[in-house]
This record gives C-alpha cells, structure tokens and sequence, in this order.
C-alpha cells in the first residue's frame, strides 16, 4: 500500500531544491544514449519487414506510454547493411528533431530515424520514471535545442542534462502512481473506441445495408447510385447544415473565470485543453460534429469536445431546431466516409477540405419515426462516450498536476 506525503527537507543542488536522500545526475549517467536512421526508401527489400521502425511522426498522435509500432516496419536486411540498433524493451524514445519532446517507452525491440535520442536505462533506472520525468521537461528540452536550419537536440547536449534522481524503489513507487492515471485514461479511451464502433456497427446494419427494412419496397437513388428504402429521403448536407468556420482568438496558457477551452485538433486528439479564451464563438458542445479544414488531416471528423472552435476547424450546425436527432446521423455518416473527405483536397502548399465537395455531399434521411428509433439506440452509447471523455480530462488534470511535484520530490511516495 502506498500513501503520500509533503516533503519537509530539501538540500539546494544545481537544478534547485530536492530530497535531502535524492541525488543530481546527468542523464548520460542513468543510461546508454543512441540515435538511428532512414534506410533508402530505394531499396525494396529495406521495408515491410516485420522489425518496427518509429519516427518522430509516430508519436505526433500516440497518447499512450508505451508504442509497439510504427507506420512502417523495416526488414532484417536493412538493420544489418544499414548498421540500424535494436533498441530492447523498455528503451525511453525521445524525439529530438521535428517536433522535440515527445516520449514512449518501446513495449518491444525497436528501432527508429535519426529524429530520435534513445535512452537504454541502467539497472539503477526505472523506464517508467524515466518516461514521466523527461515528460515533465519536454519544454526544457525544447529551449536548450540549437541549430541553424532546423532545431534539435543533440547527443552532447542531452547526456549533460541534470536530473532529480530519487532511489530505484522511490522511482517505481512514483512511475505506479502515475501509471495508475494513465492506465485509467487508456481503459476509457479503449470502452470509447468499442462504443463507437457498436454505433457504426447499428449504423451500416440500417443505413449501408439496410438490413432491418429489406422486406419493404426499395427505389433507385441516383444520387447514391444504389438502391433505397421508399420514401427515405437523400439531401445534400448544405439543405440541412451550416458550415460555421472556427476562428483565431486572443489566448491564455491558464483557466481564470469566464473563460473556454480553445479546441484545436489535439485536444480532440488527446482530451487535453492546451488553451483558454474569453471569446464566445463559435461554440460547439460534444455533440456537435467538427471536421478539419486545413492541414494534411483536412476532412478528419471529429467530435466530444466542448469549446471555442480554432481557425483549422469547422462545424455543422443544425439548420432545423427540432433535428437534433440528424446529428449521430450525420456524425456516423460522415465517419463512415471520412477517407472519402479527406482524399477530396485544396489547395497546393497547404491542404485544405473541399467544402464545395462537402457542401454536396449526399446524406441519406429516414422517415422521422425510424430517425428517433435510431436516435434512441445510439444516444445511450454515445452519452457515456461524453462522459468517459469527461472523466479522462479529470484524470488528465490530477497526473499533471502530480506529476512536478512526484518527480521533483515536494510530494513522496512512501510504502506502508
């Protein structure tokens, strides 16, 4: 059983106040430092092994500790004539170029780019504290990187980081209480991908296969190219939606009273609020469906974040008070075809969603009784999606806010 503690006793060192039983370390001193690279896209046989092969863009949208895969895997041969390590279970990958500070811990042998500084802990070093500790000075990490055309930080730079370095069982004791937290965020995270995929399972059973109305009498839709249930309707989303553009605001780092979360797509990503403003619009509830307008992700659909809408996204709004109903419908619909949206492009430099091709884009509507038939099946799972995210932005909330003062010693963790 483990129970907490304020720490009363500090000693002064080089990176400020710690335990008076902790020690300052540089990171050189707690593990092996590595890199890796890119073999030549050129040859063949370099890819689609069975060897995992992480870069930096792996990691853009990974929210869990641990990473086993990447987007692609290499083959033995290009470990071998390209000299690639194999970095064992429990290596700490940090990226150090493009973007710098984001962390996993390899659930597996590995290996990665050269957009990579790679830490193989000690025996005396626990991968997990390790993880939550460089978590914790990411922003750290950022401001000592250097360069000219682009910024990174380099190996030299990185082993003479100093680090708060409590005892090996201290340093479990704080990776457990932690991990209790993230283990909390990725259960609700997989209940939500099941969730969602029951409702898109209800939804292609009624409206992609119609299964429970193949008795019925079905017409020819043209604008579907496929057959339909009689006296269904197809309408373009622009009869039945606004499309409502988010927009730059004036931004805080900190929550103070009568302010919103800013929602730009990492907090649709991740769950986690990056900023807060005082504007009012325009705002979207969890319900409300998102989809990216800029960016490679353009045509991305998203939802179960409640805020202020930022500049890359926009937002469907109800054009019938009454249809409330239409946006599950609409959200599922739109998930369903999401590779469709996002293979239909603007724009050259930067990409950005064909709003002309969404505007037209055809939906498919129901009579009103089977509309609330499916309504009353699917709202009930998408509720406790609402509400797990709701929970996971607590859960977020209370790690981060335990994480400086576990890994920094004002908050200890004691066995009893």
């Amino acid at each position: 059983m483990l129970r907490f503690r304020w720490e009363t006793e500090f000693k002064e060192t080089e990176i400020g106040e710690i335990p008076k039983d902790w020690e300052v370390k540089k990171i050189i001193e707690i593990g092996e430092i590595g890199s890796g690279s890119t073999p030549s896209t050129k040859v063949k046989d370099y890819w689609d092994g069975d060897i995992t092969w992480i870069t930096p863009k792996d990691l853009a949208n990974h929210d869990s500790r641990f990473i086993s895969r990447g987007e692609r895997n290499i083959t033995r041969k290009a470990v071998i004539e390209n000299s690639l390590r194999l970095y064992p279970k429990g290596t700490v990958l940090l990226t150090s170029r493009a973007p710098i500070g984001y962390v996993a811990i390899a659930k597996n042998p590995v290996t990665t780019n050269q957009g990579f500084k790679n830490i193989i802990p000690n025996d005396g070093t626990n991968s997990e504290f390790l993880y939550y500790l460089l978590t914790n000075i990411s922003e750290y990490l950022k401001d000592i990187s250097g360069g000219s055309t682009f910024e990174e930080l380099t190996k030299e730079t990185l082993q003479n980081v100093l680090i708060p370095f409590p005892p090996l069982p201290e340093q479990s004791r704080i990776a457990t209480v932690l991990s209790w937290f993230d283990d909390l965020i990725e259960v609700k995270k997989r209940q939500n991908e099941i969730l969602e995929k029951t409702a898109m399972a209800i939804f292609k059973s009624w409206f992609i296969d119609f299964e429970p109305f193949r008795d019925g009498e079905f017409v020819y839709s043209e604008e579907l190219g496929k057959e339909i249930p009689k006296g269904w309707e197809v309408r373009p989303i622009e009869k039945e939606f606004n499309l409502i553009k988010g927009k730059k605001c004036k931004l805080s780092d900190n929550y103070f009273e009568g302010y919103s979360p800013y929602l730009l797509i990492e907090a649709f990503k991740t769950g986690k609020i990056e900023f807060w403003t005082v504007e009012k619009e325009p705002r979207v509830d969890e319900n409300d469906v998102v989809l990216v307008a800029d960016g490679e992700s353009s045509g991305k659909v998203l939802r179960y974040q409640k805020g202020i809408l930022g500049s890359t996204l926009l937002t469907l709004k109800p054009k019938r008070e009454n249809f409330v109903e239409l946006k599950h419908l609409i959200y599922l619909t739109l998930k369903f075809y999401e590779d469709d949206l996002m293979s239909h492009k603007t724009g050259s430099a930067i990409p950005h969603l064909d709003k002309d091709f969404l505007k037209l884009f055809p939906i498919l509507i129901p009579p009103s009784h089977i509309l609330q038939s499916f309504h009353s099946l699917v709202e009930p799972l998408f509720q406790k999606i609402i509400l797990n995210q709701k929970q996971i932005m607590t859960l977020w909330k209370i790690r981060d806010t335990l994480l400086p003062l576990l890994v920094f010693g004002k908050l200890r963790v004691e066995e009893v």
